[in-house]
């Protein structure tokens, strides 16, 4: 590796990280994942096209492929990690899980983070809406079926709905 290096602090989670001695053209993915130990967002195509790699940068939905780490730290940064953890999943993880939306799990972060940022702006999208959010994010496993149902519950769930169509369990 060459070029210049910088140690610098960026703002995951809620949390201030250190970042030591990183060479300036490192992507917030590389940092996320190698240099802080945070392996939600997936390293596939490195190009911005899968959506794999998302993440919330100042509360807008970005792949962390396409920002250098180096100019994310003054911003505000939330991974899926953020979202929750194995005792207490969001609601979004919560339903992937209960569809079997998750199948491989290597686009199941950027979807739930999709998701998660359209809901929080549309809370009772049409199917078209809920598509278009996640047309970004590339699954190769699941052919979006459950995806689309993990939606549905999330909307339903939301809406004080006891099921997917407000059908009681």
């Amino acid at each position: 590796m060459t070029g210049a290096t910088e140690s610098y602090e960026l703002d995951v989670d809620g949390r201030a990280l250190p970042v030591a001695a990183a060479w300036l053209g490192e992507s917030l993915l590389y940092v996320l994942r190698e240099r802080l130990g945070l392996p939600g967002a997936k390293n596939a195509c490195e190009q911005g096209e899968c959506g794999s790699c998302s993440i919330f940068l100042d509360d807008v939905l970005v792949n962390a492929c396409c920002v250098l780490a180096a100019d994310a730290t003054d911003a505000r940064i939330r991974t899926v990690e953020g979202f929750g953890d194995a005792d207490h999943l969001s609601d979004v993880q919560a339903a992937f899980l209960g569809t079997g939306a998750v199948q491989c799990g290597f686009c199941t972060p950027g979807l739930i983070l999709a998701v998660h940022d359209l809901l929080d702006q549309v809370p009772d999208p049409t199917g078209l809406e809920v598509r278009e959010a996640i047309s970004g994010n590339l699954c190769r496993c699941t052919g979006y079926g459950r995806i689309l149902q993990a939606v549905e519950e999330v909307k339903a769930t939301r809406s004080g709905a006891s099921g997917p169509r407000g059908e009681s369990p």
